[in-house]
Formats: C-alpha cells, sequence, structure tokens
C-alpha cells in the first residue's frame, strides 16, 4: 500500500512539471466568467502573462453539474475533512479509520430499478458512479489530501488533471489508507484508484467521458467486545485504558469487497444551429458500464460460539457480482420546450456463488441470473425563476420488475432564497443478499426470490434555502414492504441473523434546520435533525434528535497571508435501540433490547490556510475520561476515545 502512495505522488508531480504552459485566450471553453475570488498567475508561450482564475478549474458530473475547484477554507471545509471526504453527519464512525459507519438517519429514497450488491456497511467509501466528476481546467493541477491515522497508519488521496489542449482533459488520483486501530485485530487496509477522460471535438458536435475505478477495501473483524468485558469498559477500569488488552470475541477473520468499474459516455451532435432565435438541438448518445466486484469474508476457526454451527471450520465465503448496462438515446433542446432525454436499455447481471447448498433437504441455489430491456427518459425546463426537472425508469420484465420516477421544483425568489420541492416513486427488488446468500456457517444461507415482493417507496421533499436566514428540509417518506436484517429471537446465546420483510406500510418524517449565527469574529453553526418513524413494530429504528453544534473563531493575521479558525463542535443524538453491526454479512441489523446514545462528543480543532495549503488540527471526542465511558458505535463495538490527528489539503497550480 505505502509503495502505491510514493508512486502516485512521484507520477502526478513528473507530469505536472513537465508539461509546458499555454496561451489562454479567453479561458477554456465552456468556462464561466472569472469572479476574482482567486486565482494563479500563468505564463504565456509568447512573452504573454495572464492570470488564470479559479473558475477556470471546473469539475462536473455526468449531468453537468459545473462546481468550480474549490481552494477556501470553511467550517464546511472542517465538516468534510474525514476519510470519506464528505460531511459525515448522521453517519457515527467505528473505533478505528477506514471502519464502518452506524446510520443515524435512513434515506428511504432509491433511483435504482434492480437489485444493489450487499456488503453495504463496506460501501460508504466505495466510490459509485454520481461520486465521480470530470475536469477542465486552465493548467495543470495537483490536490495531496493526508491526514493521520490510529496506530501504525496515514490516509492519503493524491489526484492529478491536466487539459492537454481546450478539447481534451484527463485525471488520475489514488486514495489510500492503512490503519492498524486501537483494539485487536481492526486494521483497514483501502484503496481506490480513479482515472477519468473527457474530450469534445473543436466545432463541439462529438462529446466523450470516461472513466476507470478500481476499488479494494479490506478490514479485519473481531466481533466487538465480549458482553462480559461491557462494564470494564463502561467503568472506566484503568487496567482497559489501553484498548489492545481487550479480548475480542474473536481475532483471526477479515472481511473485504474489490470492484472494478469502466465506464464510457458520448454523444453526437445530428443538428446544425441555426441562430440564437431557432436555437435546437438534437444529440444521439450512449452510455456503456460495466462492473465486477466481489465481497469475501475468511475466518481460520469457525466461531460457533458467536455465528453458530458451521460446515466448515475454516471459513471462506465469496460472492461475486457481474453487471452491464448499456443504452441508446435521443436528447433534443430547444430554448421553448426545453430539454428532453429518451434512451432505450439493456442490462445484464450475474450474482451469486460456486456451490449449491443442501440445507434441511431443501437446495440453496447459487445464481441469480438476468438481462432484460427498459427504456428510461428525463426532463428539464427553466423559466422565470423556475427550473423544473424530472426522470424516470422502467425495466420490461416480469420477475425482476423496477421502476422510478422522481419530479423536482426550483424557485429563486430573491438572491437570498431558494425553494426546493421533490416527489419520489420507487419500486424494486431488495438487495441481493437478501434474496440469496450463501455460507459457511448453516444461519447464513437463504433464498428469498420468491418470497419478496419490491420495496415500494413514495417520498415528498421540501426545502427552504437561505444563508441569510436559515436552510431547512422535510421529507416525508411511505415504505411498503420495507426489508430488514433482524435479530432473531432464539434459545440459543449467539445472535441469529435473518432478513426480513416488514407487510405493512411504515411512514417516516425527517425535519432537518441548519443555521449559522455570526457575532464579528466570531460564529455559531447549528444542525439539528428531528426524525420520526410511525409503524406497529420496532423495525426501523433511528434517534428522534441528532444534533451537531460548533462555535469558533475566525480571522487573517500576518498581512493577510494566513486565515485562521479555531473552535469546538459538539455532536449528540438521542438514546434509542442502535443497529447492531454483523462482520460476517458486513451489514447492520435491527436489535430492540440495547439501548445506546445520549452521550456527547466535543472535537476541539485548529485550522488554518496558507497560500494553497490548508491545516487541520482536531483534538477528537477530547471529553470522553470525563464525561463517562458510555460511548458506543453499535451493541458491544465502543466508539473511539480521545485522540489529537493533523493533515493538511496541499493544491498545486502551475
Amino acid at each position: 500500500m505505502r509503495k502505491k502512495y510514493f508512486i502516485v505522488i512521484a507520477f502526478c508531480m513528473l507530469t505536472a512539471t513537465g508539461f509546458t504552459q499555454k496561451k489562454l485566450e479567453g479561458g477554456l471553453s465552456g468556462s464561466r466568467k472569472s469572479t476574482g475570488s482567486d486565482s494563479t498567475d500563468v505564463k504565456g508561450n509568447k512573452g504573454y502573462d495572464k492570470l488564470a482564475t479559479i473558475d477556470m478549474y471546473v469539475a462536473f458530473n455526468s449531468i453537468v453539474d459545473t462546481i468550480e475547484m474549490d481552494t477556501t477554507i470553511s467550517i464546511k471545509k472542517d465538516y468534510k475533512f474525514n476519510y470519506l471526504q464528505r460531511d459525515n453527519f448522521g453517519l457515527m464512525p467505528f473505533a478505528n479509520i477506514g471502519q464502518t459507519y452506524n446510520t443515524l438517519s435512513f434515506n428511504s429514497f432509491n433511483s435504482g430499478t434492480v437489485p444493489l450488491f450487499g456488503a453495504r456497511s463496506k460501501h460508504f467509501n466505495y466510490l459509485e458512479h454520481d461520486d465521480i466528476k470530470f475536469y477542465e481546467v486552465a493548467t495543470p493541477f495537483t490536490r495531496l489530501t493526508y491526514k493521520t491515522a490510529f496506530e501504525q497508519g496515514q490516509m492519503l488521496d493524491a489526484f492529478f488533471t491536466v487539459n492537454l489542449n481546450k478539447q481534451f482533459n484527463f485525471s488520475i488520483a489514488y486514495k489510500g489508507l492503512r490503519s492498524l486501530g486501537n483494539y485487536q485485530n481492526a486494521l483497514t487496509s483501502t484503496g481506490n484508484f480513479r482515472f477519468t477522460s473527457n474530450y469534445k471535438s473543436k466545432n463541439n458536435r462529438y462529446n466523450a467521458s470516461g472513466y476507470i475505478v478500481m476499488q479494494d477495501l479490506l478490514n479485519q473483524e473481531n466481533g466487538g467486545l465480549k458482553s462480559e468485558d461491557i462494564s470494564n469498559f463502561t467503568s472506566g477500569n484503568e487496567e482497559f485504558i489501553d484498548r489492545s488488552v481487550f479480548d475480542p470475541n474473536f481475532e483471526d477473520a477479515e472481511n473485504i469487497l474489490e470492484g472494478k468499474r469502466f465506464f464510457l459516455e458520448h454523444s453526437y451532435l445530428l443538428t446544425k444551429e441555426r441562430d440564437s432565435l431557432h436555437k435546437h438541438e438534437l444529440k444521439i448518445y450512449n452510455t456503456i458500464s460495466f462492473e465486477d466486484k466481489f465481497y469475501e469474508y475468511t475466518q481460520t476457526s469457525a466461531a460457533d460460539e458467536y455465528y453458530g454451527e458451521f460446515f466448515n471450520s475454516s471459513i471462506n465465503d465469496r460472492v461475486t457480482l457481474e453487471y452491464f448496462n448499456t443504452s441508446l438515446g435521443l436528447k433534443y433542446n430547444n430554448a421553448i420546450l426545453g430539454d428532453i432525454r429518451f434512451a432505450v436499455n439493456y442490462t445484464d447481471a450475474n450474482y451469486g456463488y460456486n456451490s449449491v447448498v443442501l440445507l434441511d433437504e431443501e437446495y440453496i441455489p447459487n445464481r441469480i441470473k438476468y438481462n432484460f430491456v427498459g427504456l428510461e427518459g428525463a426532463y428539464s425546463k427553466s423559466y422565470k425563476g423556475f427550473r423544473i426537472s424530472g426522470n424516470g425508469g422502467v425495466n420490461l420484465s416480469d420477475i425482476y420488475a423496477g421502476s422510478y420516477v422522481e419530479a423536482n421544483i426550483k424557485l429563486t425568489l430573491n438572491k437570498d432564497i431558494l425553494i426546493k420541492g421533490a416527489i419520489g416513486v420507487n419500486s424494486r427488488l431488495p438487495n441481493y443478499n437478501y434474496l440469496l446468500y450463501q455460507s459457511d456457517y448453516l444461519n447464513y444461507n437463504w433464498y428469498n426470490l420468491d418470497s419478496f415482493n419490491n420495496i415500494n417507496t413514495q417520498q415528498l421533499k421540501f426545502s427552504v434555502l437561505s444563508d441569510k436566514y436559515f436552510n431547512t428540509t422535510v421529507d416525508i417518506s411511505n415504505i411498503e414492504n420495507y426489508t430488514f436484517f433482524n435479530s432473531v429471537d432464539t434459545t440459543e446465546e449467539f445472535n441469529v441473523i435473518k432478513p426480513e420483510q416488514y407487510d405493512e406500510s411504515l411512514q417516516y418524517l425527517r425535519v432537518k434546520v441548519q443555521k449559522e449565527f455570526k457575532f464579528g469574529n466570531f460564529a455559531l453553526d447549528n444542525t439539528i435533525l428531528y426524525q420520526n418513524v410511525i409503524s406497529d413494530s420496532n423495525v426501523l429504528n433511528v434517534p428522534a434528535l441528532i444534533s451537531r453544534n460548533t462555535i469558533y473563531y475566525s480571522n487573517e493575521f500576518f498581512k493577510k497571508s494566513m486565515r485562521l479558525q479555531v473552535g469546538i463542535t459538539s455532536n449528540y443524538f438521542t438514546e434509542y435501540h442502535m443497529n447492531g453491526y454483523d462482520p460476517l454479512l458486513s451489514e447492520f441489523y435491527t436489535q430492540n433490547e440495547t439501548n445506546l446514545g445520549g452521550f456527547p462528543r466535543l472535537d476541539f480543532f485548529i485550522n488554518a490556510k496558507v497560500r494553497q495549503t490548508r491545516i487541520f488540527l482536531k483534538a477528537e471526542h477530547f471529553n470522553s475520561s470525563f464525561t463517562g465511558y458510555d460511548y458506543f458505535s453499535a451493541p458491544n463495538h465502543p466508539y473511539r476515545d480521545f485522540t489529537i490527528r493533523f493533515g493538511l489539503v496541499w493544491d498545486f497550480f502551475l
């Protein structure tokens, strides 16, 4: 893993210094005008000197939502400076960086029409299609992100992108992590490699973008603390302050998720522009996506006191998925009608195992295979401050039926207030590991494709966004056939985890409010989430209240050459039946016996920006020793103790 760090860094630095700077004539095609917010000097090749502004460095996704490369420092950057590199409000980290997160809030709507691959607890850092960005930059750009880990490790994300000319850009990046952790058998080792490229012809009629993503996420698993050791942790027993002295449930297990995805999208403009009054475009486009991934759980000696009986004493469970999707369609753009897209797609999937299991005189099959044709479409239109958009899709299949429709509206009332509304309807099969699972442990074998129904979700969402006043979001969901892993009541001492489907409707309400108050150089940033689940059974457990409050001081020093932020962040959620974690499935399950939560987590931070370098220093959970050792990320899995961590983000504009 460490060799990969140096290879990527060396490649980025050598490539960047090897490019000759070109004269910019009006910036890159499609760039917005300069805002003057940030800049870097670009020296021309014919004696010209021109200033390249930060808005000439942009990132966009496959639906061409464009954002500028951000080099500023703010409290939102502090929230995003973590392993996931995004705001993790509503997520409860485990003790070691690179482990999973317990979800404190549930997003019910999904725009997919097919089941998802299992082992969802390992997918927090698994880059999906919407996480991949393409770039246009005025000069070669490099970003290095570094953060310390827990015991013998570090995290590093090295990123480089360059435009060889106005038509062609490529980027290459690798994020790697290795962290031993403070508990026995809790090592994490992950890697995310991505390569992107985009091209447009000089006449702008042909456009193409594609990427390759390769990922491996490995975790040693210990099953958490033994039940008899919980009191040694919660009492603050000095003999156990060194967490490595705990004997966890087992010390010989690990799981790994690996995946490779290849994606290409290209289009060709069929019409020629007549004039600005009669502008219309008709494009033909094609997308191709192929993903190959597997999840594997291995254990040297079977832990029957934890999982129950087994077929083989040496556990080796492995499941694979090959997923292919392609679409062919038309895009039509008209100043009056708006943007219209329609396509026919084809999907082929192969999920499963290499052997058939005979259990209680019943065969557990080893494969779920399907292929079908589907339809998809989208529409968007802007008019006098309004923007309406919608998209949908449907599978033309009886067994693997699935569909979704999503409609959005945005209204810009004035420069201070933006209003959003959305409605979504989705129907799809549960994830693959609910439908079919095989294991060397007897209790982890099932086949439910014939007995489980589609999960049907309807969601209504409304938002008011205003930095001047407040930001609030309300969503209400109705879920039919909610599917979950449940801790089944048995006479055995160990947990028996089984997939279940709730055969009644449940309703789920969330209200999130965020507001920052500023008093000179001081600020108080508050985020509060209220949620409530209405059902006859406790099948979806979430805390009623989640809050994050940050008070900080911000100012510029040394003739404005350094910007400094100093503050304290408090995270809190109310006590509830927190989901348990199953390391074999790499999934969370519903349990209704243990109440956890109700403890504060206080972090003290010092952030600074010097030129293009942002520095982050944080004392995490500094209150752990004096507010009580009752902090857990899941039953039997303690949250991390007080620690000091350092990191930085270093941008290079050449």
